[in-house]
């Protein structure tokens, strides 16, 4: 067997990339930079589905001896400024005990190979202030905050919930 990490677009068509994709998103919600609860019964069920039926989806896993310990997914966007497709990385996690191994590396390599196959003119993500490690990962992997003109300050990330949904 391989020691190595291997990236791969997942086909959601597998059940063993479905099962990982479930797995890693459980351990992420779990986590307290992923809101320290479960993943709802709802998205265990649906999330495969849903995902394989968005063409601007992009799911990547990460196996280390065919085991899933990390995984990002990633959406097509669109950057009216540029006039040029963008792609969003929607959520990155590595297992923990896989984690200071390069794997959230190497899969940001994969998320920016794609995005340079769609003629994407930048990648963006979203990250929680108090998440240290990440945003260190990310700035070392070339990541800054988002400002149009520093006088007006960087851009921040909003929400408004819709339909119940927490």
């Amino acid at each position: 067997m391989s020691r190595e990490v291997e990236i791969v677009l997942a086909d959601l068509t597998l059940a063993a990339h479905r099962d990982a994709l479930i797995q890693l998103m459980q351990l992420y919600t779990r986590d307290p930079m992923g809101g320290g609860q479960e993943l709802s019964d709802y998205a265990r069920v649906n999330l495969p589905h849903e995902l394989a039926k968005r063409s601007s989806a992009h799911v990547i896993i990460a196996l280390f001896d065919g085991e899933p310990v990390g995984l990002a997914i990633c959406f097509d966007g669109f950057s009216t400024f540029a006039c040029k497709p963008l792609l969003n990385i929607h959520d990155l996690v590595v297992d923990p005990i896989h984690r200071g191994q390069g794997i959230s590396k190497k899969l940001l390599e994969k998320a920016e190979q794609i995005a340079i196959e769609l003629g994407c003119c930048k990648l963006t993500l979203e990250v929680l202030e108090g998440n240290n490690t990440a945003m260190a990962a990310y700035r070392s992997f070339g990541f800054k905050s988002y400002e149009l003109d520093p006088k007006m300050g960087r851009a921040l990330f909003l929400e408004k919930k819709l339909g119940g949904v927490d």
